[in-house]
């Protein structure tokens, strides 16, 4: 999940993201809305995109949009790691990512670490199919805390696949764009392991999006983003950066692991993804690249 910064809900039947001159914005209804220990939480309904999700009046997903969003910042990582026995999810109250990721078979324990119980309370209430099964399924471990934290008080090398599907460099999430986390996630990525993390628009947050790519290949040596669109979000267009210890391995997928779930995807396949690894502007690889 994403959030951007200078966001506000207008009335009228239209909930708006306002971001840097840009309305993003649907038509429909506020269901439910209330403030956590963290945020304001809002549930809205409409027609074209079906119920969906805000933090602090920033769009974090919908029903008709998860997808875009969700299939690529797992499948990537989940195609190419060594082993994926097991995944450490930070983030990603909603289920979406999870869900991804249990469609795996390889998966043996799933850790998802959202700080927010309320986020994802309201996603099983208002939101159960973008979680889908993965709530019940029994290689599902929720704790509801500090993924910072998490991250590092948990052993070397403990996990297969590490994916940050966290908001912006703002508020809550604030700690998930550093050095000191990044290693963090370093640490504890097993040999052959792929780390993931959501990097932010390339035109709306361009200059978060070119830190945290560069920043991913001095922590781990190697890391490439990955282009792609989530209509709903600044912009329109998205970015998941992948990066690994050993080489370049998110770029090939293992052909088993992508036959048993492209059939299921809507978005992801291993043409789509060799297509949003090349699909970067001409100066934005300079810049990456400078």
């Amino acid at each position: 999940m994403r959030k951007a910064g200078d966001c506000e809900i207008l009335a009228m039947g239209w909930i708006d993201e306002v971001f840097d001159g840009v309305r993003y914005g649907l038509e429909g209804t506020v269901i439910a809305e209330k403030d956590s220990a963290f945020q304001k939480v809002t549930i809205i309904d409409s027609a074209r995109y079906g119920k969906g999700l805000l933090l602090d009046g920033c769009w974090m997903t919908a029903e008709r949009q998860e997808r875009h969003y969700h299939e690529a910042i797992v499948h990537p990582a989940l195609c190419s790691a060594k082993r994926i026995e097991r995944v450490l999810v930070i983030g990603g109250g909603d289920g979406g990512t999870a869900r991804e990721c249990l469609r795996h078979s390889s998966v043996q324990h799933l850790d998802l670490v959202e700080i927010d119980g309320l986020v994802v309370e309201w996603s099983q209430q208002y939101l159960p199919s973008i979680g889908g099964g993965c709530w019940n399924d029994p290689r599902f471990h929720l704790t509801v805390g500090d993924g910072i934290a998490w991250a590092a008080d948990a052993p070397d090398a403990s996990y297969d696949v590490v994916i940050v599907d966290g908001s912006d460099p703002a508020g809550p999430a604030e700690g998930l764009f550093n050095r000191a986390f990044f290693e963090q996630c370093r640490r504890i990525l097993r040999q052959g392991g792929v780390f993931a993390t959501q990097s932010e628009s390339p035109e709306a947050f361009r200059e978060v999006h070119v830190d945290t790519v560069k920043l991913l290949r001095q922590v781990f040596g190697h890391a490439d983003p990955m282009y792609g669109w989530v209509p709903m979000y600044p912009s329109g267009w998205w970015s998941w950066t992948f990066a690994a210890t050993d080489g370049r391995r998110y770029l090939q997928p293992d052909p088993a692991r992508a036959t048993a779930v492209d059939c299921g995807c809507e978005i992801w396949s291993p043409r789509w993804q060799r297509g949003a690894f090349d699909a970067i502007p001409a100066a934005l690889e300079r810049e990456l690249n400078a």
